[in-house]
């Protein structure tokens, strides 16, 4: 059995424009405390887009949660907000000054996508892969084959190079972290 390392951190807010610096601003911070400085910048970037959209988009209220989550190879970010609309990418004109922030997310991630949850709203997600990680070769029984050998489908088994564990439980949970932004 694999053991899967995770860390996570949470900031809850209202998705107001002095709000959303603040949340760059953790993000960046929990990035660098996880040794994650090269995924800072589109993570902090990718973030302040899906907070902007909330900002203006979302009804009935502002309020909103950020998951900051890394698991083995991945860092995943997604905004959780009240309004069960979910986004679209939308072809921006030339001379628009708005419309491409999930156009460019998704340019600058590996996968993105939003999902309903009901009443309760949705979840709008990004995830970026942790630099120096490797995919993991393994020999591995087929079911229903007489033989094995190495595994070469497709698999989501990656190990990181170097993700130690930073000091201490968080919050009483280890690597997880919350905060409120009142």
């Amino acid at each position: 059995m694999i053991s899967q390392p995770r860390r996570h951190c949470t900031v809850e807010l209202q998705a107001l424009p002095s709000r959303i610096g603040q949340v760059r601003r953790i993000v960046s911070a929990q990035l660098r405390h996880w040794r994650l400085d090269a995924l800072t910048d589109r993570a902090a970037l990718g973030v302040t887009e899906l907070l902007t959209n909330v900002h203006r988009h979302a009804r009935p209220d502002k309020i909103c949660t950020v998951d900051i989550e890394l698991l083995l190879y991945r860092l995943t970010v997604s905004v959780r907000d009240h309004d069960p609309r979910l986004p679209r990418v939308h072809d921006a004109e030339p001379y628009q000054t708005c419309g491409r922030g999930l156009a460019m997310i998704a340019a600058m991630c590996e996968n993105w996508g939003a999902r309903a949850q009901g009443d309760a709203g949705k979840i709008v997600w990004f995830t970026l892969p942790v630099p120096g990680t490797a995919p993991l070769t393994a020999t591995l029984p087929v079911y229903g084959a007489a033989t094995t050998g190495p595994f070469t489908g497709s698999t989501d088994l990656m190990v990181p190079v170097d993700l130690a564990p930073g000091p201490g439980p968080l919050n009483g949970r280890a690597g997880t972290r919350s905060f409120v932004l009142g």
